[in-house]
């Protein structure tokens, strides 16, 4: 049974999500609209190249010399050259290591509606991540939609979009959740470069109450 506190999480905003390891180990997946600069990462997951997960004055607010950088394989040369951290792991989908003594799983993160088929395209290679923190398996899913990558996730905690747009809205985040069935559910990418606060109150009421919804949005 996964630690459903989720003390250990934060979500600083959109899709910047904050992990830390009961060792002390931290993990910032996106970090965007950083508002403090305590340089703690131990590693920084970057989903895909877009200015809202890729940005490159927010990760330096957390990062430090010794910061490792996990990211797709078809944008790790502009991830290292927009960061310059002590080095870059690149990943395909499918693919999985283990960094700062996490283990890692790439997920393939990709549009399938048609109205937003041009975002985020399966070819692009952009990722999603599981990694297990001290026995918990949490799904940060970057920017996509349902589809049969993202349907053979298996977690405890799932981190999942609901702004609608250019990835799932609140109705689509939840239904995905009731397939996948996390013990809990996070939800980001809303009320900030897209979406709106309230979606969240959208989102929550059909999350199945067999699956904790948390807010952690600051």
């Amino acid at each position: 049974m996964a630690d459903l506190s989720l003390d250990n999480v934060r979500v600083l905003s959109h899709s910047a999500v904050r992990i830390e390891a009961h060792n002390g180990t931290v993990l910032y997946f996106d970090p965007f609209q950083v508002a403090e600069e305590p340089h703690d990462a131990d590693v920084v997951f970057i989903t895909h190249s877009h200015y809202d997960h890729l940005s490159p004055a927010d990760a330096a607010k957390v990062m430090n010399e010794r910061t490792v950088v996990v990211a797709p394989a078809t944008c790790a040369t502009e991830v290292e050259e927009a960061l310059h951290p002590a080095e870059v792991r690149a990943l395909q989908p499918g693919e999985a290591l283990t960094v700062a003594g996490v283990g890692v799983e790439a997920v393939r993160a990709y549009n399938v509606q048609p109205e937003r088929l041009g975002f985020h395209p399966k070819e692009n290679d952009w990722l999603g991540y599981v990694v297990t923190v001290d026995g918990v398996r949490y799904y940060v899913s970057g920017d996509t939609d349902e589809n049969e990558d993202t349907l053979q996730v298996r977690c405890d905690v799932a981190f999942v979009p609901i702004g609608g747009t250019y990835t799932f809205d609140a109705a689509q985040a939840a239904a995905f959740v009731n397939v996948i069935r996390p013990q809990a559910v996070v939800p980001t990418h809303y009320g900030t470069a897209v979406g709106r606060k309230e979606d969240v109150d959208d989102f929550l009421p059909l999350v199945d109450p067999a699956i904790k919804a948390v807010v952690k949005m600051e």
